[in-house]
């Protein structure tokens, strides 16, 4: 059984930021009034900052850039189904071109799509600034996990020990 725990404040970047960081690739979805998954794309988040806000490397023309051009509202959706760990998170997007902010947030992954590197013209960073999230985290790795259920149907009682709640900004 999950046991609700809302986090706010400091508590609740700590969360955000530990889940986005072990977890990183997320579906990124904008034109949320589609409502048909087409505008949703796999992205991965280079990181949360002390304030929550959580970072992407984006290419300018991108569809992606486009639509937040468009509407500013996202959601993001992480999965880490080994370790039983969710999140959604909805938050405001914003396109940033600060070539400092590049070079601050700058991997060399990012040179697999951005080939003239932190001086490529067709680089962007997008900011994420989170307005609500909910998160699904459970105790232990996939078997611990798996042999807790096990035992739990032979025992009758619930072994499962998970969290979940609102992470407030």
């Amino acid at each position: 059984m999950s046991n609700t725990k809302d986090l706010n404040h400091t508590e609740a970047i700590d969360k955000l930021k530990s889940l986005v960081e072990d977890i990183t690739v997320c579906l990124f979805c904008t034109d949320l009034k589609t409502d048909d998954g087409s505008t949703c794309r796999p992205m991965s988040a280079i990181k949360v900052c002390e304030q929550g806000n959580i970072w992407f490397f984006s290419e300018k023309d991108s569809d992606k850039n486009k639509a937040i051009a468009n509407d500013k509202n996202v959601q993001l959706f992480f999965s880490h189904p080994a370790k039983s760990s969710y999140l959604v998170v909805n938050g405001e997007a914003e396109i940033v071109l600060d070539k400092t902010k590049i070079e601050e947030l700058w991997t060399p992954v990012a040179k697999i799509w951005f080939k003239e590197g932190k001086d490529d013209p067709n680089i962007s960073i997008i900011k994420v600034t989170p307005t609500t999230a909910y998160y699904w985290d459970t105790d232990g790795n996939r078997m611990i996990n798996f042999l807790k259920m096990v035992a739990s149907v032979v025992t009758g009682t619930n072994l499962l020990n998970g969290k979940e709640g609102t992470i407030t900004f």
